[in-house]
Protein backbone atom coordinates (compact mmCIF):
# COMPACT_ATOMS: atom_id res chain seq x y z
CA UNK A 1 0.00 0.00 0.00
CA UNK A 2 1.50 3.52 -0.92
CA UNK A 3 1.99 5.64 2.32
CA UNK A 4 1.24 8.36 0.11
CA UNK A 5 -2.47 7.32 -0.12
CA UNK A 6 -1.79 8.46 3.88
CA UNK A 7 -0.99 11.98 3.95
CA UNK A 8 -3.73 14.01 3.43
CA UNK A 9 -5.31 11.97 6.21
CA UNK A 10 -1.75 12.15 8.56
CA UNK A 11 -2.71 16.21 7.81
CA UNK A 12 -6.26 15.83 8.73
CA UNK A 13 -5.17 14.20 12.23
CA UNK A 14 -3.17 17.27 12.52
CA UNK A 15 -6.27 19.55 12.28
CA UNK A 16 -7.89 16.97 14.68
CA UNK A 17 -5.52 16.81 17.33
CA UNK A 18 -5.47 20.86 17.62
CA UNK A 19 -9.03 21.14 17.60
CA UNK A 20 -8.14 18.75 20.77
CA UNK A 21 -6.21 20.52 22.13
CA UNK A 22 -7.85 23.86 21.34
CA UNK A 23 -10.56 22.59 23.36
CA UNK A 24 -8.71 22.08 26.55
CA UNK A 25 -7.82 25.92 26.37
CA UNK A 26 -11.29 27.00 25.80
CA UNK A 27 -12.87 25.12 28.58
CA UNK A 28 -10.03 26.31 30.84
CA UNK A 29 -10.71 30.10 29.87
CA UNK A 30 -7.63 30.87 27.73
CA UNK A 31 -9.11 31.88 24.30
CA UNK A 32 -6.23 33.39 23.20
CA UNK A 33 -4.24 29.64 22.72
CA UNK A 34 -7.69 28.39 21.76
CA UNK A 35 -8.00 30.52 18.84
CA UNK A 36 -4.32 30.12 18.22
CA UNK A 37 -4.96 26.16 17.86
CA UNK A 38 -7.71 26.20 15.87
CA UNK A 39 -6.35 28.63 13.40
CA UNK A 40 -3.15 26.22 13.24
CA UNK A 41 -6.17 23.56 12.78
CA UNK A 42 -8.04 25.28 9.90
CA UNK A 43 -4.69 25.51 8.09
CA UNK A 44 -3.85 21.72 8.68
CA UNK A 45 -7.33 21.48 7.14
CA UNK A 46 -7.14 23.43 3.88
CA UNK A 47 -3.65 21.58 3.77
CA UNK A 48 -5.46 17.96 3.67
CA UNK A 49 -7.79 18.84 0.51
CA UNK A 50 -4.68 19.97 -1.13
CA UNK A 51 -2.49 16.78 -0.50
CA UNK A 52 -5.52 14.76 -1.65
CA UNK A 53 -5.65 16.69 -4.92
CA UNK A 54 -2.14 16.69 -5.53
CA UNK A 55 -1.27 13.11 -5.33
CA UNK A 56 -4.86 12.51 -6.46
CA UNK A 57 -5.49 9.86 -3.75
CA UNK A 58 -8.93 11.45 -2.91
CA UNK A 59 -11.16 9.25 -0.65
CA UNK A 60 -14.55 8.70 1.16
CA UNK A 61 -12.71 7.86 4.32
CA UNK A 62 -11.09 11.07 3.54
CA UNK A 63 -14.14 13.23 3.23
CA UNK A 64 -15.58 11.82 6.39
CA UNK A 65 -12.23 12.06 8.29
CA UNK A 66 -12.19 15.53 7.28
CA UNK A 67 -15.65 16.76 8.84
CA UNK A 68 -15.58 14.59 12.18
CA UNK A 69 -11.82 16.44 12.67
CA UNK A 70 -14.01 19.72 11.41
CA UNK A 71 -16.63 18.82 14.34
CA UNK A 72 -14.19 19.61 16.72
CA UNK A 73 -11.91 22.12 15.73
CA UNK A 74 -14.12 24.21 13.83
CA UNK A 75 -17.91 23.44 15.97
CA UNK A 76 -17.02 22.30 19.27
CA UNK A 77 -14.50 24.79 20.10
CA UNK A 78 -16.26 27.52 18.62
CA UNK A 79 -18.96 26.78 20.81
CA UNK A 80 -17.49 26.58 23.94
CA UNK A 81 -15.93 30.14 23.10
CA UNK A 82 -19.25 31.47 22.96
CA UNK A 83 -20.19 30.03 25.93
CA UNK A 84 -17.41 31.83 27.84
CA UNK A 85 -17.74 34.99 26.52
CA UNK A 86 -21.59 34.31 27.65
CA UNK A 87 -20.31 33.57 31.08
CA UNK A 88 -18.49 36.92 31.13
CA UNK A 89 -21.30 38.92 29.42
CA UNK A 90 -24.36 37.95 31.78
CA UNK A 91 -24.74 39.64 34.54
CA UNK A 92 -25.04 38.87 38.27
CA UNK A 93 -23.16 35.53 39.93
CA UNK A 94 -23.62 31.78 40.59
CA UNK A 95 -23.09 30.19 43.61
CA UNK A 96 -20.00 28.50 43.14
CA UNK A 97 -19.92 24.30 43.71
CA UNK A 98 -18.48 23.37 47.19
CA UNK A 99 -17.54 19.83 46.08
CA UNK A 100 -18.94 17.48 43.30
CA UNK A 101 -18.77 14.97 45.92
CA UNK A 102 -20.46 16.38 48.68
CA UNK A 103 -24.33 14.76 49.38
CA UNK A 104 -26.63 16.67 47.05
CA UNK A 105 -23.65 18.65 45.29
CA UNK A 106 -23.27 16.47 42.40
CA UNK A 107 -26.30 18.15 40.27
CA UNK A 108 -25.31 21.60 40.89
CA UNK A 109 -23.23 23.99 38.76
CA UNK A 110 -21.37 27.09 38.77
CA UNK A 111 -22.08 29.14 35.36
CA UNK A 112 -25.33 31.25 34.30
CA UNK A 113 -27.24 28.11 32.09
CA UNK A 114 -28.35 30.79 29.29
CA UNK A 115 -24.74 30.55 28.81
CA UNK A 116 -25.20 26.99 27.11
CA UNK A 117 -26.70 28.63 24.26
CA UNK A 118 -23.39 29.14 22.57
CA UNK A 119 -23.22 25.35 22.44
CA UNK A 120 -25.99 25.98 19.58
CA UNK A 121 -23.12 26.53 17.27
CA UNK A 122 -21.23 23.03 18.29
CA UNK A 123 -24.42 21.43 17.16
CA UNK A 124 -25.48 23.56 14.11
CA UNK A 125 -21.91 22.94 12.64
CA UNK A 126 -22.14 19.08 13.58
CA UNK A 127 -25.56 19.31 11.45
CA UNK A 128 -24.26 21.91 8.59
CA UNK A 129 -20.77 19.11 8.17
CA UNK A 130 -22.64 15.71 7.96
CA UNK A 131 -25.61 17.75 5.41
CA UNK A 132 -22.44 18.49 3.19
CA UNK A 133 -21.18 14.97 3.30
CA UNK A 134 -24.48 14.00 1.41
CA UNK A 135 -25.23 16.97 -0.57
CA UNK A 136 -24.18 16.37 -4.18
CA UNK A 137 -25.05 20.20 -5.19
CA UNK A 138 -21.96 21.70 -3.46
CA UNK A 139 -19.61 21.37 -6.54
CA UNK A 140 -17.92 24.45 -6.61
CA UNK A 141 -19.44 26.76 -4.24
CA UNK A 142 -20.79 25.94 -0.67
CA UNK A 143 -24.52 26.02 0.42
CA UNK A 144 -24.11 27.82 4.05
CA UNK A 145 -21.68 29.24 5.62
CA UNK A 146 -18.14 26.86 5.85
CA UNK A 147 -17.40 25.48 9.39
CA UNK A 148 -14.17 27.20 9.35
CA UNK A 149 -15.17 30.26 7.96
CA UNK A 150 -17.81 30.55 11.30
CA UNK A 151 -14.96 29.17 13.76
CA UNK A 152 -12.39 32.15 12.13
CA UNK A 153 -15.70 34.64 13.02
CA UNK A 154 -16.36 33.41 16.54
CA UNK A 155 -12.69 33.07 17.82
CA UNK A 156 -11.70 36.65 16.19
CA UNK A 157 -14.05 38.02 19.45
CA UNK A 158 -12.10 37.40 21.78
CA UNK A 159 -8.92 38.19 19.68
CA UNK A 160 -10.42 41.57 19.48
CA UNK A 161 -10.95 41.68 23.73
CA UNK A 162 -7.29 40.76 23.95
CA UNK A 163 -5.69 43.06 21.56
CA UNK A 164 -7.90 45.65 20.06
CA UNK A 165 -9.79 46.96 23.53
CA UNK A 166 -11.47 49.32 22.07
CA UNK A 167 -14.58 50.67 24.39
CA UNK A 168 -17.03 50.54 21.77
CA UNK A 169 -15.88 46.36 20.74
CA UNK A 170 -15.57 45.51 24.26
CA UNK A 171 -19.13 46.75 25.13
CA UNK A 172 -20.77 45.43 21.86
CA UNK A 173 -18.86 42.21 22.50
CA UNK A 174 -20.12 41.58 25.96
CA UNK A 175 -23.51 42.41 25.76
CA UNK A 176 -25.33 39.32 26.37
CA UNK A 177 -28.18 39.89 23.70
CA UNK A 178 -25.43 40.79 20.86
CA UNK A 179 -23.83 37.26 21.62
CA UNK A 180 -27.15 35.32 21.68
CA UNK A 181 -27.93 36.81 18.31
CA UNK A 182 -24.52 36.33 16.77
CA UNK A 183 -25.12 32.68 17.71
CA UNK A 184 -28.47 32.34 16.11
CA UNK A 185 -27.62 33.81 13.18
CA UNK A 186 -24.34 31.98 13.18
CA UNK A 187 -26.41 28.53 13.14
CA UNK A 188 -28.64 29.94 11.09
CA UNK A 189 -25.65 31.06 8.50
CA UNK A 190 -24.17 27.47 8.63
CA UNK A 191 -27.18 25.73 7.12
CA UNK A 192 -28.92 28.77 5.18
CA UNK A 193 -29.73 27.59 1.57
CA UNK A 194 -27.26 30.09 0.52
CA UNK A 195 -24.41 29.20 -2.34
CA UNK A 196 -21.13 30.42 -1.23
CA UNK A 197 -17.89 30.49 -3.05
CA UNK A 198 -15.08 28.19 -2.31
CA UNK A 199 -11.62 29.46 -2.13
CA UNK A 200 -10.67 26.26 -4.02
CA UNK A 201 -8.24 26.76 -7.41
CA UNK A 202 -8.90 24.53 -10.04
CA UNK A 203 -6.47 26.55 -11.97
CA UNK A 204 -4.25 29.60 -11.62
CA UNK A 205 -5.66 31.78 -14.60
CA UNK A 206 -7.27 35.07 -13.26
CA UNK A 207 -9.64 35.24 -16.12
CA UNK A 208 -11.30 31.83 -14.27
CA UNK A 209 -10.26 33.38 -10.58
CA UNK A 210 -11.05 36.81 -10.68
CA UNK A 211 -13.54 37.00 -7.43
CA UNK A 212 -11.29 35.04 -5.66
CA UNK A 213 -7.75 36.64 -6.44
CA UNK A 214 -9.84 40.12 -5.49
CA UNK A 215 -11.31 38.56 -1.88
CA UNK A 216 -8.17 37.54 -1.21
CA UNK A 217 -6.35 40.69 -2.03
CA UNK A 218 -9.09 42.65 0.20
CA UNK A 219 -9.07 39.74 3.18
CA UNK A 220 -4.96 40.87 3.26
CA UNK A 221 -5.58 45.01 2.89
CA UNK A 222 -8.48 44.12 5.28
CA UNK A 223 -5.97 42.37 7.98
CA UNK A 224 -2.98 45.20 7.39
CA UNK A 225 -5.27 48.31 8.61
CA UNK A 226 -7.90 46.90 10.86
CA UNK A 227 -5.83 43.57 12.31
CA UNK A 228 -8.43 41.06 13.89
CA UNK A 229 -11.01 43.60 13.83
CA UNK A 230 -11.00 42.91 9.73
CA UNK A 231 -12.06 39.10 10.57
CA UNK A 232 -15.83 39.83 11.04
CA UNK A 233 -15.92 41.94 8.27
CA UNK A 234 -14.31 39.99 6.15
CA UNK A 235 -16.82 37.47 6.30
CA UNK A 236 -19.61 39.53 6.04
CA UNK A 237 -17.87 40.34 2.71
CA UNK A 238 -17.93 37.01 1.81
CA UNK A 239 -21.22 36.34 2.02
CA UNK A 240 -22.30 39.78 0.60
CA UNK A 241 -19.81 39.03 -2.36
CA UNK A 242 -21.34 35.56 -3.10
CA UNK A 243 -24.53 36.51 -3.05
CA UNK A 244 -24.15 39.44 -6.19
CA UNK A 245 -21.60 37.58 -7.57
CA UNK A 246 -22.43 33.82 -7.57
CA UNK A 247 -20.23 31.31 -8.53
CA UNK A 248 -21.57 28.90 -11.37
CA UNK A 249 -18.64 26.67 -12.62
CA UNK A 250 -19.42 23.20 -12.23
CA UNK A 251 -16.32 21.34 -10.43
CA UNK A 252 -15.30 18.58 -7.82
CA UNK A 253 -16.87 18.84 -4.60
CA UNK A 254 -14.29 20.82 -2.15
CA UNK A 255 -13.85 19.62 1.37
CA UNK A 256 -15.16 21.58 3.87
CA UNK A 257 -12.47 24.44 4.33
Amino acid sequence: MSLKRHVPNFITILNLLCGAIATIFAVQGNLIMAALFVALGIFFDFFDGLAARALNVKSEMGLQLDSLADVITSGLVPGIVMYQLLVRALPGTVKPVSNWTDSGSWWEWDFPTLALVGLLIAAASAYRLAKFNIDDRQTDSFIGLPTPANALLILSLPLILAFQPNPWAVELILNEWFLIGLTLVSCYMLNAEIPLFALKFSDWSFKANKLRYFFLGFCLLMLILLQFIAIPLIILSYVILSIIFPDRKENLKPTES
